[in-house]
């Protein structure tokens, strides 16, 4: 038991092992609850029942930021607030592609989530990996918070200058690697990731990987291409490990809740994108703020953050609102009649109008 005590209280990247273990239980227990219970049968996930996942996440993530500004102060707490809503957002710009890969590889929606959730599996490793790397650099050699800062200012400014370019899953070096290496079924097998079936060339018993498989790996490739922009970012709040670790993995989760809801209406958030750019470069322009003058006030910090995220939000839905509108009134007027009135309509004698 002693052993077991000094291990748990043993320092890991800054704060004790207990606390790592503690939020990695609590992701295990979300997880469990989630593909073990809300979804243990597949089925499509309404945006209604997404939003109510999605508030269920971000009330758990907003908890457990009021434990962490209770427990290790208020400046940890607004670090992690901040943290939180800007992988938050940087998150939300991840659903146009992940839905472009699913629309790829024809999935459908009923399957959409469990892969989403399975991916968060490898998430958890790679960010991992990530947030480790970079928090070893930082301590050993604090001069790479200066390429972290002129990293995430060019990349606002591209992304100011000339927004994003299309994505090709069907270009996709790892799909072709993957379809090269690997016997892959043609069609889905409900939500199994690989089959048993006969191989057409042998006549043999062989291991297919299907479509669904496919798209799990290309989410997570794309889940690692987005953290080069977020993990820096959210190293230029704080170079506590342990909060960067935690923001992450908290927007990560609350993001597949939201996916649903987000995908039925990701053109409303057109102007967002360049809110992101702003808030890049801000963040980036903060890093060397505070190493040649001083530390910005985290209360500053969280507010601009907040700020600018809040009126990216607000300007996109108020400039795609027409559109919305003749969506609305294009879906009313294309949508069938219900059966009443077409049983009427069909009983009525020939040349009545």
């Amino acid at each position: 038991m002693e052993l077991l005590a000094e291990f748990l209280t043993s320092d890991f990247l800054g704060k004790s092992a207990w606390l790592w273990f503690a939020f990695l239980g609590v992701v295990g227990a979300l997880l469990a609850f989630d593909l073990g219970i809300l979804h243990k049968q597949d089925k499509e996930l309404g945006v209604g029942e997404s939003l109510i996942l999605s508030a269920f996440y971000i009330a758990i993530a907003l908890v457990f930021g009021t434990w962490v500004w209770w427990s290790m102060g208020p400046t940890s707490g607004m670090e992690y607030f901040t943290g939180y809503a800007l992988e938050k957002a940087l998150s939300i710009d991840n659903v146009f592609v992940i839905s472009l890969i699913f629309g790829y590889f024809a999935i459908p929606a009923k399957y959409q989530y469990r892969a989403l959730l399975w991916g968060i599996l490898a998430v958890l490793v790679l960010r991992g990996i990530m947030i480790g790397l970079g928090a070893a650099l930082v301590q050993q050699y604090e001069w790479v918070l200066y390429i972290f800062g002129a990293f995430l200012i060019a990349t606002g400014i591209k992304m100011l200058v000339m927004g994003e370019s299309e994505q090709d899953v069907s270009k996709n070096p790892i799909v072709r690697f993957l379809s090269k290496r690997m016997r892959v079924s043609a069609e889905l097998h409900g939500s199994h990731f690989f089959v048993r079936k006969l191989d057409p060339e042998t006549g043999k018993l062989a291991r297919f990987a299907t479509p669904l498989f496919l798209a799990l790996v290309v989410i997570n490739i794309a889940d690692l291409v987005f953290a080069v922009d977020s993990v820096p970012a959210i190293f230029a709040i704080t170079t506590d490990t342990y909060i960067v670790f935690t923001a992450n993995i908290m927007a990560i989760l609350g993001l597949r809740a939201l996916y649903f809801a987000l995908a039925a209406m990701v053109h409303r958030f057109e102007y967002l994108k360049y809110a992101l750019a702003i808030v890049l470069v801000f963040i980036g322009a903060k890093i060397f703020w505070n190493q040649i003058v001083g530390k910005v006030d985290p209360a500053i910090s969280l507010g601009v953050t907040l700020s600018i995220i809040a009126g990216g939000v607000i300007f996109s839905l108020w400039k795609t609102r027409a559109a919305a509108t003749d969506e609305a009134a294009s879906h009313a007027l294309t949508a069938p009649l219900p059966d009443s009135i077409g049983k009427r309509s069909s009983t009525r004698p020939a040349g009545e109008d």
